[in-house]
């Protein structure tokens, strides 16, 4: 959720830490702060935007080659300039930045005060630099044992940068449960909770793993150890981002940027997999662990979000094309109701960022119960990635808009191509269907960009409702999981409270609210239960409903009955949900947009959910 920012080394370094905090903004904050050392602990927080920070620093004291930078999304104590991070030891000795929540941090506070600490905010972080501080005192020992011992006492989930003003040339970084990069320059380093802010400056990067402690000093090596005192080789990768996928690109939103980038990213999710001229689909993590997949009890899916949506679509597709039990959970539900798991299942984890925190711990205590887990996710080198057995990227590039939208295309494309990759291992469908299903799916972009076209439209019918109190999304079939998820982008952009409900269950309750105040969002495509959501639309209707219905190129019936009409191209069944989304994830953008709402940085929300 927060953004964290640091740099060492000869270049100054609050206009890269700045920058950095600017490009970690879609992940959703409070406040903002930096901490530069230059002989004293320069210290400038403040509640709000990136902005607001960059205004009251502009006539202080920036000049540093060291320094730390931090957004917060607030978990101990309100939004204020307080209670906004970098946070000092009470010395002023230290500064400290942290990503996570330190679950003890209560006891440690009250320890701490019987010991004369006096507090200045009301977070755990800075009880955290308070105890390292206390240590190093007690202890008489280096600062990076003192980090060593304090993290060995702390419960809970922490990426943390610090800054030392004994030593001006070392930072100290540590992480458990909470992701942590740090990028390796000629002499420099750069930290960040992830690598959007370092891609500007160097390709070569380490993932700390937990419970990994990392001296970085000005023209030496970084040297990184466990808090059990334990030295690690560091592995260096280089990152697969560039520049340009970060930018806007001439978009007035990331989101409408996404949103556009989708026939390029469910090409991409398919590249190297599924090959047109054979038709033959290659899945790596598949292939390695085929016997386990074909001879499973059931798949779980756990996911959070957008992406347990994006698990429903999977698990009509598994069940529909592989006749493999499939069971989707919550992950903040499913690690504390003791679930059942052996040795027989496959949970996969689906994730975009690949650090939601209850996904990971769903992910670890299915491991631990022994079934083989894997992985869906976006980000290379994120956690789920390196905690699972096996896995597929997605390849849809950086996602900045904190609303999900090529995302959930992206890891439905994965879905499709497991399930059609178990389908025909199996041999649950024949050849000719596999064949066609492989075509369709290929075909899948190219139908992608024939509904962008339709944007106008959505745009005008947005205009009409902009000022809806509420909104009802219906759907059957492989569309009720698209309805949920038009139902989820439209509150999270717009504020506007909106419901997704299969259409047959309208009858149980919903249709109460239906009048002539209520739009309801019918996805009524011509494929499964089509007479059935005809009849739904018909009984909205009667009650002065108003309707816009997306539907299949060509169809009349429900044109008849419907307020508005938004046409999409006809694909296979499965496929539907890459394609009736589209209109969906549009009209949540405009209506977000005509309102006035931040469309990227919607209020309360975080791109990566990393606590719980």
């Amino acid at each position: 959720m927060c953004g964290i920012v640091a740099y060492i080394g000869e270049q100054e370094a609050y206009p890269i830490i700045l920058k950095g905090l600017k490009r970690l903004e879609y992940r959703g904050y409070d406040s903002a702060g930096v901490a530069l050392l230059n002989g004293n602990i320069n210290l400038y927080k403040k509640k709000g935007k990136v902005s607001k920070l960059e205004e009251f620093a502009h006539d202080k004291e920036l000049k540093a080659t060291v320094g730390i930078g931090h957004t917060r999304w607030a978990t101990h104590g309100p939004p204020n300039d307080e209670n906004a991070h970098p946070h000092l030891s009470g010395d002023e000795f230290y500064a400290i930045i942290h990503n996570g929540i330190i679950e003890n941090y209560d006891a440690l506070k009250k320890e701490l005060t019987k010991r004369g600490h006096q507090f200045k905010s009301d977070t755990d972080t800075e009880v955290l630099i308070h105890l390292i501080e206390d240590i190093r005192k007690a202890e008489d020992c280096d600062m990076v044992e003192a980090v060593r011992i304090a993290l060995n006492e702390v419960i809970g989930a922490y990426a943390i940068v610090i800054l030392d003003k004994t030593n001006p040339d070392r930072l100290i970084a540590a992480r458990n449960s909470s992701p942590l990069v740090v990028g390796i320059g000629d002499g420099e380093f750069f930290v960040a909770s992830d690598a959007t802010p370092i891609v500007e400056y160097t390709k070569n990067v380490v993932y700390l793993e937990d419970g990994e402690i990392a001296v970085l000093e000005k023209g030496k090596d970084i040297k990184i150890s466990t808090i059990k005192n334990q030295a690690v080789t560091p592995y260096i990768q280089e990152l697969e981002m560039n520049l340009e996928a970060i930018e806007k690109g001439g978009y007035e939103h990331f989101m409408l940027k996404e949103i556009y980038e989708q026939p390029t990213s469910i090409r991409n999710s398919m590249l190297g997999r599924l090959n047109p001229r054979t038709g033959l689909i290659t899945m790596g993590g598949i292939e390695e662990y085929e016997s386990k997949f074909l001879n499973a009890k059931r798949i779980i899916f756990v996911a959070c979000g957008t992406s347990w949506h994006s698990a429903l679509v999977g698990e009509y597709m598994i069940e529909d094309l592989a006749r493999i039990p499939v069971e989707v959970e919550y992950a903040s539900e499913f690690r504390y109701r003791n679930p059942i798991i052996d040795e027989n299942d496959i949970v996969i984890a689906i994730s975009q960022s690949g650090e939601t925190a209850d996904t990971l711990a769903a992910l670890k205590l299915a491991k631990e119960k022994g079934a083989m887990i894997y992985g869906i996710c976006n980000v290379v080198g994120s956690s789920i990635a390196r905690e699972t057995d096996a896995g597929s990227y997605t390849h849809a590039g950086p996602e900045i808009g904190v609303a999900s939208t090529k995302a959930f295309t992206a890891q439905i494309t994965i879905l499709a191509l497991i399930a059609l990759t178990l389908a025909n291992k199996k041999g649950s469908i024949s050849k000719s269907r596999y064949t066609n299903l492989v075509n369709q799916l290929n075909n899948v972009p190219n139908l992608v960009e024939t509904v962008l076209k339709i944007n106008d439209k959505v745009k005008y019918i947005s205009e009409l409702y902009k000022d809806a109190r509420n909104f009802l999304y219906l759907g059957r079939g492989y569309n009720f999981p698209v309805a949920l998820e038009g139902a989820l982008k439209l509150k999270e952009i717009s504020y506007i409270h909106a419901e997704g409900y299969p259409a047959a269950e309208m009858k149980h309750g919903p249709i109460a609210l239906i009048d002539e105040e209520m739009p309801v969002v019918a996805i009524a495509t011509r494929k499964g239960s089509y007479d059935k959501v005809v009849s739904n639309i018909q009984e909205v209707k009667a009650r002065n409903g108003k309707i816009i219905a997306i539907v299949t190129e060509g169809d009349e019936t429900v044109k008849e009955m419907a307020d508005h009409v938004i046409e999409i191209p006809e694909t296979e069944e499965f496929l539907d949900p890459l394609i009736s989304v589209i209109p969906l994830q549009l009209l949540s953008y405009h209506i977000a947009v005509m309102r006035g709402c931040n469309v990227d940085q919607p209020r309360n929300l975080a791109k990566s959910v990393t606590v719980e």
